[in-house]
């Protein structure tokens, strides 16, 4: 057993001999309603049956920080480089729960990449959530991720990431109904996971938005967990948008089918349509795929070979070409390992109901910026990329398409991750960072100390002044 976890259920047993099973309240922790407490169940399927009282004063509580009918607050939420610190504080109990859930479900699971959790997801316990002084009542947390939470945690690293659900427990207690974050719902925490420089995930969401390619925004946290023995440096994480919360109501026309699409099905290849690779986000009630359908059907079509123009017309009624060639290109110009082309995971797909198109969303960039595992990341021209993922291969074995994503290739290097733009923007963040990254200790870190960090940054510098070369060279016209 990692030396993490053992640690843990030690510390677990201690407070649950200490901790008067009959209350919720957590002894020196400034953040931590005091509210007496009886038993009753949670009316809650994710969330184990913990003792609470229904009631509850929420005395920081307004409209415009906690009301539902606020427009998101983006400059508060998502600053401009800024970085928040967040104090989270969870029962013991409640906590001693999440962890055994965790070791029962991905204790035993081989490490490695790809891991499929199936339909596991870790529990949700309410905590209380600090931001500036002001207080979120009996916020919905679990843990979240797949391979990066299973290597993590039996690596005996802490430092998890986190999903927040702010009204994930109205039912049990009314008076949150409907609770926000200044106008979100719900927000997750990123680990960066094996990312020493803790900047991939934030510095992708800016390049890729100042491309014009829709997706979640992102803003730096330094995370305080209380779990019953004071507050506890997490380490700095990455706070993300969620994207069926905001980034559709937002940034979209609302109102379409969102997928989550993962495994054989997710990349599209010939026969591999299966509605079980493609988790519904919305409209989960209606059991219709006639989109997902529309596109597998066109792309796979005769006409591709034997009529090419008739073939992109009928592709670009179905699918937004054009923003899904932005991502490739912009997603190879950066190097990203854990993508698709070499993973069938980690996007979206959105049916705008502005367009009637399905719309390519990138999700989760903390393997981006690098060489990659395995056998590397892809080349520039992509020409390793079989018909197993299809939305690559097909499109640019099309002249037109692939004189799209070339002119796009360069177009995203010479304006968006040009060396004498983004060098200066590595600088700025580290000094925003520096002294949060540096503070990091085990097991709450994936450094081994501060130079893995200053290395990292330095790396990353690096690495844009050599893919702007590459590009440069490669598409020269």
């Amino acid at each position: 057993m990692p030396v993490f976890k053992l640690l843990f259920l030690l510390t677990i047993s201690f407070f649950q001999l200490s901790c008067d099973e009959t209350t919720d309240k957590v002894s020196n922790n400034e953040n931590n309603i005091n509210n007496t407490t009886t038993t009753n169940n949670l009316n809650n399927s994710n969330n184990t049956n913990n003792t609470t009282d229904t009631t509850l004063e929420i005395p920081d509580w307004t409209e415009e920080t906690h009301g539902k009918d606020t427009t998101p607050n983006y400059n508060e939420v998502f600053p401009s480089d800024g970085l928040h610190r967040f104090d989270i504080t969870i029962a013991p109990e409640d906590w001693s729960e999440m962890q055994q859930d965790l070791e029962e479900n991905i204790g035993d699971i081989q490490m490695g990449p790809g891991i499929d959790l199936g339909d596991y997801e870790p529990i949700f316990v309410p905590c209380n959530f600090k931001y500036k002084d002001r207080n979120w009542y009996k916020v919905g947390i679990r843990f979240k991720g797949n391979s990066s939470l299973v290597v993590s945690y039996n690596r005996g690293i802490g430092k998890l990431s986190f999903k927040l659900d702010f009204d994930e427990f109205e039912d049990t207690w009314p008076i949150i109904k409907n609770q926000r974050f200044y106008g979100f719902k719900q927000l997750n925490l990123g680990n960066g996971f094996d990312d020493k420089s803790m900047m991939h995930e934030h510095m992708a969401s800016k390049l890729f938005r100042s491309f014009g390619i829709k997706m979640a925004d992102t803003a730096f946290a330094a995370v305080y967990v209380d779990f019953g023995e004071g507050p506890v440096y997490f380490g700095l994480y990455t706070l993300v948008e969620e994207v069926d919360d905001t980034v559709i109501e937002t940034k979209f026309e609302s109102g379409g089918n969102l997928y989550k699409p993962e495994n054989a099905g997710a990349t599209f290849a010939e026969n591999t349509f299966n509605p079980d690779d493609f988790e519904k986000k919305t409209n989960e009630e209606e059991n219709d795929f006639s989109d997902v359908v529309a596109l597998y059907e066109v792309l796979h079509s005769e006409l591709r070979l034997s009529d090419p123009e008739a073939w992109r017309s009928s592709l670009e009624n179905v699918f937004d070409t054009e923003s899904f060639l932005k991502w490739l290109a912009a997603n190879t110009v950066i190097q990203n390992w854990d993508s698709y082309g070499l993973m069938p995971h980690n996007y979206y797909l959105y049916n705008n109901p502005e367009t009637g198109k399905l719309t390519w969303i990138p999700w989760d960039h903390n393997e981006a910026f690098t060489d990659g595992k395995q056998s590397g990341t892809l080349d520039l021209n992509l020409d390793e990329v079989g018909e197993n993922y299809p939305l690559i291969r097909f499109l640019l074995d099309d002249s037109y398409y692939n004189n799209m994503y070339i002119t796009m290739a360069l177009d995203f290097a010479q304006n968006v991750f040009n060396p004498d733009l983004v060098q200066p923007q590595y600088d700025i963040l580290k000094t925003i960072i520096e002294s949060y990254a540096t503070d990091e200790e085990s097991p709450y870190t994936f450094t081994s100390s501060d130079n893995d960090f200053y290395n990292a940054v330095n790396d990353l510098k690096n690495h844009v002044e050599e893919r702007y070369n590459l590009v440069s060279t490669a598409f020269a016209q």
